[in-house]
């Protein structure tokens, strides 16, 4: 058995899960990938696949692997399809949630867990102000795996990113920005980028410092603790349009709806991850960069 450790990663086709995949890897675990359909992966990594909405596959899950720590990244992550589907957005989010801690609690009850929520999770007790059914299911994603921690003194922690950029299939706005600015430069025209508010701001941290910041968590994290995974600065779209200009030889032109409504957002404050001894590593120009050339070598295969 490798010396870190069995882990599982679930989600692991997702934008974060290969990113994930690749890193703990490296640092020495013996990794289970697992996602709806099974992958192909590079690397010496086990890969499992799994219906997580199913409590029986999962129970079969977790008794074949027995693993010794968890990292949770799969759900569904789209706001506008939750609207669409709310009830397979909760299957997805929160019994998923619910069949892995409780098929740990029988099957594995010392596994570390790590389970990844959402910015946009809000406090229970202000339901009357949820904004969509997304948030709702991360809401109760938390919820469940709180009272879990609790009810079983199970080891579990939550991880609340911002929104997470890098290289990689993305449906975050720097990644449909760089994609459309890669298709532009392959066809020698100029780039129109269509925005509702360019004024809008977000606290964009880099994927593969998030993923540093799981592995942390993973070894160093308190258990029933809820960290803040972010850069702690924000930025508006109209910075990283900004930070695309300099990174591209073409024309960028901006079409926007609300250009005049400034949006003034609290920054998230990561400082429980800083005390443990992390901080973001990769410049926000660097990300775009490798955001952009991740886009261009899709488009040059095309």
């Amino acid at each position: 058995m490798n010396q870190q450790g069995k882990l599982i990663i679930t989600g692991a086709n997702g934008f974060t899960g290969r990113h994930a995949c690749a890193h703990f890897l490296k640092s020495g675990f013996d990794i289970t990938a697992v996602s709806r359909k099974k992958l192909n992966i590079e690397g010496k990594i086990h890969a499992e696949s799994c219906d997580l909405t199913n409590g029986n596959d999962v129970n079969n899950l977790i008794k074949r692997t027995k693993p010794q720590y968890l990292l949770h990244l799969a759900g569904q992550n789209h706001v506008g399809e939750s609207w669409l589907e709310p009830v397979s957005t909760l299957e997805a989010n929160t019994m998923s949630t619910a069949y892995l801690i409780d098929a740990l609690r029988k099957q594995s009850p010392a596994c570390k867990i790590v389970i990844v929520g959402s910015a946009l999770q809000i406090d229970p007790i202000s339901i009357s102000s949820i904004p969509h059914p997304y948030s709702l299911s991360k809401t109760l994603q938390v919820l469940i795996a709180k009272s879990w921690a609790v009810l079983y003194n199970m080891d579990i922690i939550i991880a609340k990113p911002s929104n997470l950029i890098g290289p990689g299939l993305s449906n975050g706005v720097c990644s449909i920005l760089a994609k459309k600015i890669a298709e532009m430069e392959k066809m020698g025209t100029e780039t129109v980028l269509e925005v509702d508010n360019p004024n809008v701001q977000r606290d964009f941290l880099d994927v593969r410092d998030a993923v540093r910041a799981y592995d942390l968590l993973l070894r160093r994290g308190q258990s029933g603790e809820t960290y803040d995974v972010a850069s702690g600065t924000n930025r508006s779209l109209e910075d990283i349009i900004e930070g695309y200009r300099t990174v591209t030889t073409g024309e960028i032109k901006v079409n926007s709806q609300r250009n005049d409504l400034i949006e003034n957002k609290m920054a998230i404050n990561p400082i429980k991850l800083v005390n443990l001894g992390w901080k973001p590593s990769i410049p926000l120009e660097s990300s775009l960069m490798d955001i952009l050339a991740f886009h261009r070598e899709l488009k040059e295969k095309c």
